[in-house]
C-alpha cells in the first residue's frame, strides 16, 4: 500500500517533496485540508499533481453506508479504507457547530464487556491519514462545519499512540485543520503509560476516562484493563493530567442495569469524586448489544444516581443520546456489516 498523503504533517510533506518550493507545498496542503483531490488543485503544476497520485495514496475514504437521523440530524458513516477495512464515524450537529466522533482502530482489543467495537477483536491500527480522512470525507459529504473532534469511536486511541498524536497535531496545525486543541477530546479505558506520555506532550486537549464502575471489583467484571490498573491509580493519573493541562477530565460511566447502577455504587462514586473540581462525571445509559446481555438502567434509576452525585458536590450530567434512530453508538453499524463486507 502507498503511504497516505495525510499521514504527513505539513512540514513532513514539504520534506518528502524535497526540491519543491515551500509555497507549492503550502498550496498542496491548503487543498488537501479542504478535502480536494490532486486533480482539483488548479494552481498546482500538472506534473506535480501527477507525482502526488503516482507516489502517494490521495483519496479520501469511500462512503459505504450513510445514515441520517430524522430526530436530530446526526449522520453516521461506515467508511471503507484502501484495504477494504470498515470504519465508523459519526457527525453530530450542535448550536455551536458540529462534532465528529472518529475511530482510531479497526475493531478493538481492550475487551470491554459492554462495547460492540470489541466483539470481534482488533483488525489493525488506523494511520493518522485514515483518521484525518474520516473528518474530511464527512465534512465534504455533510457540508457541516466540523469544529470539534472526539476520538472515542472504535478502538483505544492510546493503543495507537503515535498515529493518534500525529492526527491531533495535524488537526490543530494552522496549516492543517486549524482547530483549537481545546476542541479535541481523547477517550481512553486507562492505559497509564499512554496517559503519562500524553500529559507530557503539553497539548491542552480534553481527556475522557472510560471508568464505568466505582470500585475495582465491579470494573474487573466489565473491563480487562482493570486487572492491571486500579481505579485509585487511574484517577490519580487523571488528576495529574488536569493539573498539567488545566483541562477538565470527563469520567464516562455507562449505567448497566443491576451491574453498576445501585444506590451504593452511586454513593461510592460520589465519594471518589467529591472535592475534585477537575472531574466531571458523564452518565451514559448503556446501549443494548445483540452479543451481550447488558440492559440500560431505567430513567428513575438514572435520575437517582445523578442526584446522588450532584448532592455530593460532584459535577455530573447524563449524556444526550444522539442518533437514537440510526444506532449511532460506535461499533453497531460495523458489526451489522461485518459478515457482508469485511
Amino acid at each position: 500500500m502507498k503511504l497516505n498523503i495525510y499521514d504527513f504533517t505539513p512540514e513532513g510533506l514539504l520534506a518528502y517533496l524535497g526540491d519543491v518550493p515551500a509555497f507549492r507545498a503550502e498550496q498542496i496542503t491548503k487543498w488537501l485540508y479542504s478535502g480536494a483531490s490532486p486533480d482539483e488543485m488548479t494552481n498546482v503544476p500538472k506534473a506535480l499533481r501527477e507525482r502526488l497520485k503516482a507516489e502517494l495514496y490521495t483519496a479520501l475514504p469511500r462512503i459505504d453506508t450513510r445514515l441520517k437521523s430524522r430526530i436530530d440530524g446526526t449522520v453516521k458513516y461506515l467508511f471503507r479504507m484502501e484495504d477494504g477495512a470498515g470504519i465508523e464515524s459519526v457527525v453530530m450537529p450542535y448550536s455551536y457547530g458540529s462534532s465528529i466522533c472518529v475511530s482510531s482502530q479497526a475493531g478493538c482489543r481492550m475487551g470491554c464487556a459492554f462495547c460492540a467495537s470489541t466483539v470481534d477483536g482488533l483488525d489493525r491500527n488506523l494511520t493518522a491519514g485514515e483518521m484525518m480522512g474520516q473528518v474530511l470525507a464527512a465534512r465534504r459529504d455533510s457540508g457541516q462545519n466540523i469544529t470539534h473532534i472526539v476520538i472515542m469511536g472504535s478502538g483505544e486511541p492510546l493503543d495507537n499512540y503515535e498515529n493518534v498524536l500525529t492526527f491531533i497535531r495535524n488537526a490543530i496545525s494552522p496549516k492543517g485543520l486549524g482547530l483549537s486543541a481545546r476542541h479535541i477530546t481523547l477517550s481512553t479505558c486507562g492505559l497509564i503509560d499512554g496517559m503519562k506520555r500524553l500529559s507530557e506532550e503539553g497539548l491542552p486537549i480534553n481527556l475522557a476516562i472510560s471508568l464505568h464502575a466505582p470500585n475495582d471489583t465491579v470494573r474487573k467484571q466489565l473491563m480487562p484493563v482493570a486487572r492491571s490498573v486500579s481505579i485509585e491509580t487511574l484517577l490519580a493519573e487523571a488528576e495529574k493530567h488536569f493539573e498539567k493541562t488545566h483541562r477538565r477530565v470527563t469520567l464516562e460511566y455507562a449505567l448497566i442495569r443491576g451491574v453498576n447502577d445501585s444506590a451504593e455504587c452511586a454513593r461510592e462514586l460520589a465519594e471518589r469524586c467529591s472535592g475534585k473540581p477537575g472531574f466531571h462525571v458523564n452518565l451514559i445509559p448503556v446501549n443494548s448489544i445483540e452479543e451481550r446481555s447488558f440492559r440500560r438502567s431505567s430513567r428513575e434509576v438514572v435520575a437517582v444516581f445523578l442526584n446522588t452525585l450532584i448532592k455530593a458536590g460532584v459535577q455530573a450530567t447524563v449524556r444526550r443520546k444522539m442518533g437514537a434512530d440510526i444506532d449511532a453508538a460506535c461499533g453497531q453499524l460495523r458489526r451489522a456489516k461485518k459478515g457482508k463486507n469485511t
